[in-house]
């Protein structure tokens, strides 16, 4: 019997760590999802255990290797971004990985932002809004200054995705995808490392960029394997969308966080787009995306669980809800604003306190949540919009499953070509992509994602 040849792709998110074996059509041959326990780091703040990372990886890795049914060709990793995995000369890894939410010491931040310029300049620069943690770079300048004699002996600092790749390679590499997203390194305008990163003398510490679509050739057990670099999930996600379609889209994929991406848009960001919460993520060619995200899954959680309390249901019976036209539009007669958000900072009426007497159902309570953010994402999809030419919007992510979500979507957007995508494959299918140098044509999405076009909504008023 001859064995199927494929590539293992590792698609580690916060949350979910997924191993996914596709051939050569990008076919998905084996799934296997897990939740790892996290651990702490030095002041008992919790995060991802590496090690333990390294165990669940190299067990799949070996288990497939051991398979009699499979000859592995290719091995890629997408991973979340914002995460730093410093090593010493020897290899060694000298701290935990921290959590891009740890807060960053108020000091710090401010001793960066007197030596370098204020939030706003680098934000711009860098476009990435300021966040402390959630810009990797800053992580390198905390630190030079908070553990001057750990920073000392680093050799190299390594995004999560290229540490993944250096496990099985031994190569020390950067790359585009996970440089540009939020990290504070980059000056988009300039296309190098922005002055500050120089400054700090934190280039030394950044191994030699190479493409996102680079490989390393090894041999495990006398069979030749090509490794890839690994790649940033969000600029894998997008990948598929854009080596299949030629029009010019916007991808709006939605989880904890809901992030638009713009392609398209390669304008530089103004202060009033990172006010916006806007910010560049980057393509594999290192060409600038225009992105705009809030964290719209994070909230609609926090708010279900104090719904599902209040109204005494299950978690879960939100999934059920289907729109309802009569309610909806009751409700836009009278629209104000009911909910006080916790985890969203775009700007927004603020109110005391969630008021929820004035609905009688759960039912009535989530679609008025559901019109609250849906103002969010309009204003967030507009911003990514720009003054790009964009036709389709595509939705893939959670919130597909979000009959309410779909419906305003489609209602909201009804001069677009609106269609949601439904693939549990996402960033792996990008990070097995790109290491291949095979051509796709239009029909690939229709073929992987069960593409299904949304008609607008005809209100019957």
């Amino acid at each position: 019997m001859s064995k199927k040849k494929v590539t293992i792709v590792f698609d580690i998110g916060k949350t979910n760590k997924k191993f996914f074996l596709f051939d050569k059509n990008y076919k998905e041959v084996v799934r296997e999802y897990t939740e790892l326990p996290l651990t702490t780091d030095e002041d008992g703040y919790p995060t991802e255990d590496l090690s333990a990372l390294q165990n669940w990886i190299k067990d799949n890795f070996n288990a497939i290797l051991d398979d009699e049914n499979f000859e592995v060709k290719a091995i890629n990793f997408s991973t979340y971004g914002a995460s730093f995995v410093h090593l010493d000369q020897k290899g060694n890894v000298l701290t935990p990985l921290y959590n891009y939410t740890k807060p960053m010491d108020q000091e710090i931040l401010d001793l960066f932002y007197e030596k370098h310029g204020s939030k706003l300049k680098i934000a711009r620069e860098t476009a990435s809004p300021q966040a402390g943690m959630l810009n990797s770079g800053l992580q390198l300048f905390w630190m030079k200054y908070k553990h001057p004699e750990i920073f000392k002996k680093i050799r190299y600092s390594l995004h999560l995705p290229q540490y993944l790749s250096y496990l099985f390679t031994g190569i020390c590499v950067s790359e585009f995808t996970s440089i540009g997203c939020h990290t504070n390194l980059w000056d988009y305008d300039k296309a190098d490392y922005h002055d500050w990163v120089y400054e700090e003398e934190i280039d030394a510490l950044l191994p030699p960029i190479v493409p996102t679509s680079a490989s390393i050739n090894t041999s495990y057990r006398n069979k030749k394997i090509k490794i890839g670099v690994g790649i940033h999930d969000s600029s894998s996600a997008l990948l598929p969308y854009i080596l299949s379609k030629k029009e010019p889209f916007l991808l709006l994929s939605t989880g904890t966080w809901s992030i638009s991406l713009n392609p398209f848009n390669d304008e530089s960001l103004t202060d009033e787009d990172i006010e916006n919460n806007c910010l560049n993520y980057m393509r594999i060619d290192g060409k600038r995306v225009k992105a705009s995200r809030f964290f719209m899954g994070n909230e609609y959680k926090i708010q279900v669980e104090k719904l599902c309390d209040y109204y005494g249901k299950e978690y879960g019976f939100h999934r059920e809800v289907k729109f309802d036209q009569d309610l909806y539009l009751r409700l836009m007669k009278h629209k104000a604003i009911y909910f006080r958000f916790e985890g969203i900072i775009l700007k927004r009426k603020m109110i005391t306190a969630t008021d929820l007497n004035s609905f009688a159902t759960f039912e009535e309570a989530y679609h008025q949540l559901m019109i609250e953010l849906m103002d969010l994402q309009i204003h967030t999809i507009t911003n990514a919009i720009g003054n790009s030419e964009i036709k389709n919007i595509y939705i893939d992510g959670g919130f597909t499953d979000n009959d309410v979500f779909m419906k305003l979507m489609s209602h909201h957007f009804q001069h677009y070509n609106v269609m949601s995508t439904h693939s549990p494959l996402g960033s792996a299918l990008g990070a097995s992509m790109v290491i291949s140098n095979k051509k796709i044509d239009e029909t690939f999405l229709q073929q992987h994602y069960q593409m299904k076009v949304l008609q607008p909504l005809i209100f019957n008023l």
